[in-house]
C-alpha cells in the first residue's frame, strides 16, 4: 500500500473520468472550436456568475496571466509573504509582468483590509512603484489550508475598489474552502475582478486550470496565454476531465477534510511533534522538535510506503485527496511507529 500524501496533485483519473475523456468531442481551441473546452469555460463562468473563462494548462499560468492583465511593468502587487504567486511560481511576477511585490505578514497566509491600507504607496511619489493589484490565496497552502471568512474578503474588495486596485483570487484550492465554509461560488464572483481555479488539485482532474473574469479581461488573457505558449489545440479530452470533476468531485472534498483531521490527531499524539497548524481543509502542516531528525523520518516513512516532504528543516506537510482512503488512515499510526 502506497500512501501518497505529497500533494493533491498526484491523483489519477478514475473510470468515470476516463470514460468522459475518451468520449469528448474535440476541435482546435486556438480557433475557439473545441466544443468541450467551450462547454467547460461556460460552465465555470456560470458557476461563479462571471462573464467569461479561459482554460489553461496550470494554475501558475492562470495566476501569471491574471497578474499580467492587471498590471503594467513597474507596478506593485500586494500579497501575503507565504503566497503561492510569490513563493512557488518561479519569480513569474517579475519575469512575466515586470512588476514588483509588496509582501505582507498575515495570519497563516491570510491578509486583511488594514494590512492592505497600510501597504498602499503614494501614487504621487515617483520614488515608489504604483500599487495596482491585491492577490489573495484561498485556501492558503503554506497556511495549512487555512480559509478566509467571506466578510474579510468583502471588506478587502471594498478597500480595493475605493483605492482603484484590482483584486485577484488565487483559488487553486477554492473548492476546499467552499465546502469547508459552506460558501457559494457566486459569492466570489461578485467581489473579485479575476479568479483562478485549479481542476487538478482537490477536484482530481489530471491537468488544467481556469481563469475567470469580465469579457474584455478574458479577451486580453487569451492573447497573453498565446504569448506564454499556453494555446492548446484538441485539448477537449482534458476539459472533459474538468467537467467531470466539477460535476462529481466537489462535495466529496469533505472526505479529504475528515482524513486530514485524522492525520492531525495522529500527529499530535507523537512526542516529536511540537505543533500542528489548525486543520481546516485537506492540508496538515506539523512542526517537529528541533532535535528530531526529520529527514531520516521522511526516508523511513518512504520505506513504509508513506510519501510526504518537509517544507523547512523542522516542518513537514501532508495533503489528503481522493486517492487517500480510510484504510490508509487506519494504517498510518502503525507505519509511523515502524519508522521511529
Amino acid at each position: 500500500m502506497i500512501i501518497d500524501l505529497r500533494s493533491d496533485t498526484v491523483t489519477r483519473p478514475g473510470p468515470g473520468m476516463l470514460d468522459a475523456m475518451r468520449s469528448a468531442p474535440v476541435g482546435d481551441d486556438v480557433f475557439g472550436e473545441d466544443p468541450t473546452i467551450n462547454l467547460l469555460e461556460e460552465k465555470a463562468a456560470a458557476m461563479f456568475g462571471m462573464e467569461k473563462a479561459i482554460f489553461c494548462p496550470s494554475g501558475t499560468m492562470t495566476n501569471q496571466i491574471g497578474i499580467k492583465c492587471h498590471t503594467q511593468p513597474g507596478d506593485e502587487v500586494i500579497c501575503d509573504e507565504l503566497s503561492h504567486v510569490y513563493q512557488y511560481e518561479g519569480g513569474g511576477i517579475a519575469f512575466n509582468a515586470g512588476a514588483s511585490v509588496r509582501l505582507l505578514q498575515g495570519d497563516r497566509g491570510r491578509i486583511n483590509k488594514n494590512l492592505i491600507q497600510s501597504a498602499i504607496n503614494n501614487p504621487d511619489d515617483v520614488h515608489t512603484p504604483i500599487s495596482r493589484l491585491v492577490v489573495v490565496e484561498n485556501t492558503a497552502n503554506r497556511g495549512g489550508g487555512s480559509c478566509y471568512e467571506m466578510s474579510d474578503l468583502v471588506e478587502m474588495s471594498e478597500v480595493c475598489k475605493s483605492l482603484g486596485l484590482s483584486y485577484h483570487l488565487d483559488g487553486a484550492r477554492l473548492f476546499n474552502a467552499l465546502v469547508a465554509k459552506r460558501q457559494s461560488a457566486s459569492e466570489y464572483g461578485k467581489i473579485f475582478d479575476s479568479i483562478s481555479i485549479c481542476l487538478s488539485k482537490g477536484l482530481g482532474a489530471p491537468v488544467g486550470s481556469l481563469l475567470l473574469g469580465k469579457m474584455d479581461f478574458i479577451k486580453k488573457a487569451r492573447r497573453i496565454r498565446k504569448v506564454f505558449g499556453g494555446g492548446m489545440r484538441q485539448a477537449g479530452s482534458l476539459a472533459a476531465a474538468g467537467i467531470y470533476a466539477l460535476d462529481h468531485h466537489i462535495e466529496r472534498l469533505s472526505d479529504d477534510h475528515q482524513h486530514a483531521t485524522i492525520i492531525e490527531k495522529i500527529l499530535t499524539q507523537q512526542s516529536f511533534i511540537t505543533e500542528t497548524l489548525p486543520v481546516e481543509t485537506n492540508i496538515v502542516i506539523a512542526e517537529c522538535d528541533p532535535s528530531f531528525n526529520l529527514k531520516k523520518f521522511i526516508d523511513k516513512m518512504k520505506e513504509q510506503g508513506v510519501l510526504f516532504f518537509s517544507i523547512s528543516p523542522t516542518r513537514f506537510r501532508m495533503v489528503t485527496h481522493l486517492d487517500v482512503n480510510s484504510q490508509m488512515m487506519d494504517a498510518l499510526s502503525e507505519k509511523i511507529k515502524l519508522a521511529l
